[in-house]
């Protein structure tokens, strides 16, 4: 397996989110947002089985209106991981989800009326043990924070946040994260340097509105990159006009590349050239098909010829060179005796990363059941 150097996170306060910790070095939780209709409850149901079962950790849900607080009553009774009610303006609408077992309340304090009704909600998420999100965008900052700053600033997305978090601080109300999302890497990328070192709490981050499935991973990649790098960050989700299962996707490549969290399949895999002896776009491509529902944290590397996929096996759990009819084939950076005919090279392969998948994890329940007895 491929080494580095932890990240040194920043230190924050933990909160739970559900069973989910966040913060005080818990695992950087994936979460994503349903795209359906809250009211269409099978279609809201569906598309959250969807993202747990590709490991997602958290799932947001817009309730805008009494008619979706009622229909979120119903999913949550169908769903297991942990929901967080996305609410805006009314504050009835928090209190009622709260009462149907919401798991976190995305709502900004200041954005919700009077004290009196702030004081409601806060005194609600208190005597439940419910968290709440402040979420500050750069798209919709209060108007006099417009007038002063010109346009989203960094400096007016952390004035934004410090609003919310003092009203939380007054009302002796500390469960809470922040998140200062923009859609502009840069701005966002500051903004949360600037938070991350005002408060302790936990920061939830992601590029908002990023664009579509590859420019949007893109810009997710580069921006949460930078601040993960840098220890900032507890949660996050990538923001995609795609298929919310592909955020998950992408925020725990994100991850894995940064050798923060592992889970799944680890694909190393060469761009190919004229030297490669077999398919091998083709080949990982349908083995990350395949091969979704593999949790084990494993390094698969696919490399079609002999020029570096000898080093490259080395380091990984299960690896292939490419060779003239029949490929080499390691396990556990040892080059095994046996070949594999690169026409079956995928089910080949597929069998052999399940066999491996199965025997790691048979060891980890034993390790687990020997220091646990």
């Amino acid at each position: 397996m491929h080494n580095s150097a932890p990240i040194n996170r920043r230190k924050s306060t933990r909160i739970y989110v559900g069973k989910v910790p966040i913060g005080d070095g818990a695992p950087i939780a994936v979460q994503s947002m349903t795209n359906t209709r809250t009211t269409d409850v099978d279609a809201t149901v569906n598309q959250i089985q969807a993202l747990e079962r590709v490991g997602v950790d958290i799932v947001r849900v817009s309730v805008p209106t009494m008619e979706a607080a009622e229909a979120f009553r119903l999913i949550k009774q169908r769903v297991n991981v942990p929901l967080v009610a996305d609410i805006h303006f009314d504050y009835r609408i928090a209190l009622k989800v709260a009462e149907y077992g919401v798991d976190c309340l995305r709502i900004n304090p200041g954005n919700i009326g009077n004290e009196a009704r702030i004081r409601s909600v806060v005194d609600c998420a208190r005597d439940k043990n419910i968290p709440i999100r402040i979420g500050v965008n750069a798209g919709s900052l209060e108007r006099d924070l417009q007038e002063k700053y010109g346009e989203p600033t960094p400096q007016a997305l952390l004035e934004s946040a410090m609003r919310h978090v003092d009203i939380l601080d007054r009302l002796n109300f500390d469960q809470f994260k922040v998140s200062v999302k923009a859609s502009d890497v840069f701005l966002a990328v500051e903004s949360y340097r600037l938070l991350a070192s005002r408060i302790d709490q936990p920061l939830h981050l992601g590029i908002t509105e990023a664009g579509g499935a590859r420019s949007g991973s893109v810009k997710s990649a580069i921006g949460l990159g930078l601040l993960l790098s840098e220890g900032i960050g507890d949660t996050l989700r990538i923001s995609l006009a795609a298929d919310p299962v592909e955020e998950v996707k992408v925020g725990f490549d994100i991850l894995k590349s940064l050798r923060i969290r592992a889970r799944g399949i680890n694909f190393i895999a060469c761009p190919t050239c004229s030297r490669q002896e077999f398919d091998v776009i083709g080949t990982v491509n349908a083995l990350e098909q395949r091969l979704e529902d593999i949790v084990t944290p494993m390094d698969i590397s696919i490399i079609g010829c002999v020029v570096n996929g000898p080093g490259e096996a080395l380091v990984s759990t299960i690896g292939v060179t490419g060779g003239h009819n029949k490929s080499g084939f390691y396990e556990d950076g040892v080059r095994q005796r046996e070949r594999f005919d690169n026409e079956n090279m995928i089910d080949q392969l597929e069998a052999k990363i399940r066999a491996k998948a199965a025997m790691l994890d048979e060891s980890k329940r034993i390790t687990v059941n020997l220091i646990e007895n």
